[in-house]
Order: C-alpha cells, then structure tokens, then sequence
C-alpha cells in the first residue's frame, strides 16, 4: 500500500441512502457490522450497539472501551434517553489536586470512571433483540484478524503519536510499529479482541467487578492513578427524560446535564426570534445571528451547567421563553459581541444512528473525549482510558468544580427531532464543543429551509471558541468571510480537510423509510437494505 497516493485533491459529493433499515456513522467497517445485525434480525438498537462495539476497534483515534456515552431511542412512541457517563474518582479530593491552577489534559488524572461498558449492556437488555454476546462479534472479528486502517483514521493517529507515547502503556499498544499505522495498512489486535470477548461473556461484569476491573486498578496502583476497582464497581447507568427546545414547528430533544446539550437548546430558542428566512440560507447575517447565539448559549453553559447535584439553576430556567427572549435582544445585526453569562430567573467522540423498518431509531454517541483520550492504556487489553476529567474546572467556587463522586461537564451529546410528537431524525455532530453548535447548525437549516440530510452534512460550518475567535470552513464563500469579519469576528479561515468542524451522522424518517447521510469530512457511510 505504499505506492498509493492518499491525497484527494478533487470535490467529492456524497448521496444520502434511502432504505427501510439504515445505519449511519464514521467508519464504514463499523456501519456494516451493525448492517449485519439488522441483517440478522436484529432491530436499530443491536445494529447501534455492533456498530458502537466495532468504532472502538477500527476508529480507536475517536473513541475505546474506557469511554462514556450517551443514548436517545425511539421505541413504541416514546423517546428515551440513557447517560452512561462516570464520575471523578473517591481519590479526587481538594487535597489531590492542591497546588494546580488547571485540569491537566492528558494522564491518569483525567480518567474518571468509563461509563460506556455498562451503557451498551443497560441498553441491549431494555431495548435489544439479539443476545448481548452476539453483538461483539463483528468487533472481535476485526480485532483478531485485523482490517486496514482508513485514511481519516491514519491522519489522526500520527497527530497523536508524539503527544500521547510517554503515557502509560500507550506506545506498547497504539505505537507497536515504532510509529502509527499508515493509510491502507493491515492492524491487528488480539489482546483488544480478547477483552471484548470478556465484557460480551460476562454481560460487562468483567470491567467493573471481574478481571478487567482488576487490571484497570493494578495498573493505577503501578503508574500513579487514581481510578481504583471501587469507584469502577460503584458505576451505574442512569434512563434520562430528554430536554426540548421548540423551533420552526420541530421539536429537539437532548441528553439533560451535566451533558452541552443544553447549549444547543439555549442557541436555538434565541436563534428562533431571528427571520433566518429572509436573511437567506448562506447570507451573512445567517451566520451572524447563528455565531452570536452560540457565544450567548455557550457563556451560560460554562457558568451554570455542572453534575445537576451541584448546579444552582434548574435548565427550565435557562430554557424559560422571557428568558431567552432577553438573551436574544443582546444581538446586534452590525457587530459581534462578547457576552457573559445570563442570570436566569431562579425558579474525539464517535457518533452513530440507526433506525429499522419497524420505526425503532436510535441517536448514539460514545467518547474517550479527545481523541485516544488520557493516553493511559492498561497493557495486554487494548483498553484506551478517555480524558474525561478535563471537563472539570479547579476554580474555587465554581459550579463544574473537580470533586470525588461528580460528573463533569460533558460534551458529548446525540440529538433527536420531532414534529408534533412523531419521529423526525436522530442525529449527530461529533467534535468537542462543535456538537452543540453543529447541532444549531443542522437545526437552523431543518427548520427555516428543509434542506436535506446530505446538505445538512455538507454545509459550510462555523465553530466558535473562547476569545471569542471563529474559525469557517473552506468552502464558504469567501464574501460571506468578509461580511463577517466586518462586523467585528475575529474569523480564520480553515484550510481544506481540517477536521475541527466535527462529523455528522444523520437519518431522517422519509415517506418510505429513512434518508440517511453521513459526513464527507471522515471516513463514513450510510448503509442500509
């Protein structure tokens, strides 16, 4: 595979696929393994779960076994969402952290404990149809024999390599080869395999309360963690009702906090008291109101929005109308602000969808945060340790402060729509915080201009960041970018390929069947029958 040049210098355009039973997400290996489940006759939620098994193998760049994750299902008629995040650690005490300013981000003390494990297991018993083992096969297939690495997954693991070799474990499992794996190039890994056929053998007990959970804790003990076999055994998944923000007649729907989805809540109420109609699709001031939004929503977020045990509003105060009326009038149609939080009145992430012919659609998204993660990898296991813990803050005080016991501020979060109590799409936007804002992305151009789940996907995006500094996309026109920046932005432009603008994954209900997309900006595909 060396003599094959993996630059892709031409436009290319994807087709959304239209079928009965779809699934939607980064990798295509890990797509197809949740096909077979349907194949099988298995409904979306074990098609979800195979895939979500099979992205910790073949996209390990984005997610692993020691992440979290969150879930929202349409089953029967009636939406359910599930956290299965994990919380600090019972070591993670002020006295543990004393002397630093700042989470650090990478590193055993970022790890909390990896809710994902017993998520997949907690929904495959409510809402599955195949037995739980059978759903780890394709991943322990690709583990065992090994796949080629894709192009988008090569990229990002050499990104990696430099900054994560000296963690514990990391270069003995991910850098075998003295360096990452290139594009096109065969991986394996067996021991990766073996752990996946001890959590499908033990219904996941095996990594909280069995030999995984032993290994986990051994090498903390070995190499300076914190995480021990307690705080693992501790862990349980929590069923969630979603929140919901009404916009041009839909309804979205997200995992409540401690997750960022709020932010996309809070943006879309402002953004609906905006005529985007007659602004145009692609105009300036569509992307202004969109930016100016999403700095008032993400101020609130990062003042306000903790483990709900320690926030001191509720988020129907944050998502009260007179409330975000008042936020909205803070936009200026001529220049760009820097807000700060309201006062309300007191009263590297893998996303999928699936969705089968009997109307079962799921919205699924897992993480190991940025990217690998912490880095940390307990040996012979291929278990990647997620970074989760950064999400803290060590401010004293603050609502999201760093405590034994606590969930902190997450970003991961899987969208859902409806339309007058049915089902519309279930959707997602990986990429740090790029996923609430591309959630008001993907919202703006549903509502206001119906615009299809493929161009929902391809859209020029804007990500906005502390500063507050935006960065756009390649592909918008180059007169908006100046529009932009003439009213104040302090915007760069990406250039192409730049994967900070996240990866969205969507299926939407058709007439016959669902309209299933999945991003140009990775590896993925939709597939279906």
């Amino acid at each position: 595979m060396s003599s094959c040049d993996w630059s892709f210098p031409y436009p290319s355009q994807k087709m959304p696929v239209l079928a009965r039973n779809v699934v939607s997400t980064s990798q295509p290996l890990a797509a197809q393994a949740g096909l077979r489940m349907l194949l099988q006759g298995g409904n979306a939620v074990d098609a979800a779960l195979a895939t979500a098994m099979a992205l910790t193998v073949v996209e390990p760049v984005m997610n692993g076994i020691g992440g979290d994750m969150f879930v929202q299902v349409w089953k029967d008629g009636q939406l359910q969402g599930l956290n299965s995040t994990g919380v600090a650690p019972a070591g993670w005490t002020d006295e543990y952290f004393a002397g630093r300013d700042a989470m650090p981000p990478i590193g055993w003390d970022t790890v909390t404990v990896p809710g994902q494990v017993a998520g997949w297991k907690a929904l495959s018993d409510r809402h599955g149809k195949l037995p739980f083992a059978r759903l780890f096969e394709p991943a322990i297939a690709y583990a065992e024999e090994g796949f080629a690495v894709s192009p988008t997954v090569a990229r990002q693991w050499a990104a990696q390599a430099d900054k994560l070799a000296g963690q514990p474990g990391f270069k003995e499992a991910f850098l075998r080869l003295g360096r990452a794996p290139h594009a096109g190039e065969h991986w394996r890994f067996p021991e990766q395999a073996r752990t996946l056929r001890l959590i499908a053998e033990s219904g996941g007990e095996s990594f909280y309360r069995g030999e995984l959970a032993s290994r986990i804790d051994a090498h903390a003990r070995n190499t300076g963690g914190a995480l021990r076999a307690e705080d693992l055994a501790a862990h349980q998944p929590m069923w969630v009702e979603p929140v919901t923000q009404d916009f041009r007649g839909y309804t979205l729907h997200e995992i409540p906090p401690s997750g960022q989805g709020i932010a996309a809540l809070i943006a879309l109420g402002i953004l609906d008291r905006f005529d985007l109609e007659s602004m145009g699709r692609d105009s300036a001031d569509f992307y202004h109101v969109g930016l100016e939004a999403m700095k008032l929503a993400f101020a609130d977020l990062h003042h306000h929005i903790s483990d709900p045990a320690t926030m001191k509003v509720d988020t129907s105060q944050l998502l009260d109308p007179a409330y975000l009326a008042e936020r909205a009038r803070l936009v200026s149609m001529d220049r760009a602000g820097a807000p700060g939080a309201g006062a309300p009145p007191v009263g590297g992430t893998v996303y999928l969808a699936a969705a089968d012919a009997d109307g079962t659609m799921v919205s699924f998204i897992q993480s190991n945060y940025h990217g690998f993660g912490s880095g940390v990898v307990v040996p012979d296991t291929g278990i990647s340790l997620h970074n989760r813990g950064c999400g803290f803050v060590l401010t004293p005080g603050h609502v999201n402060r760093v405590a034994p016991g606590k969930r902190p501020l997450h970003t991961i979060i899987p969208g859902f729509v409806t339309r007058a109590g049915q089902p519309v799409m279930a959707f997602g936007v990986m990429g740090g915080s790029m996923q609430a804002q591309g959630h008001l992305q993907v919202m703006a151009r549903l509502g206001a201009f119906h615009q299809n789940p493929q161009a929902l996907c391809d859209a020029p995006r804007f990500r906005v960041e502390n500063g507050p500094v935006v960065t756009v996309e390649s592909h918008l026109p180059a007169d908006v970018a100046q529009a932009l920046r003439d009213r104040g932005h302090n915007l760069t432009v990406a250039p192409p390929l730049s994967l900070d603008f996240g990866a969205a994954q969507l299926i939407q209900r058709g007439e016959y069947g669902y309209i299933a997309a999945s991003d140009s900006r990775r590896d993925g595909q939709a597939v279906g029958f």
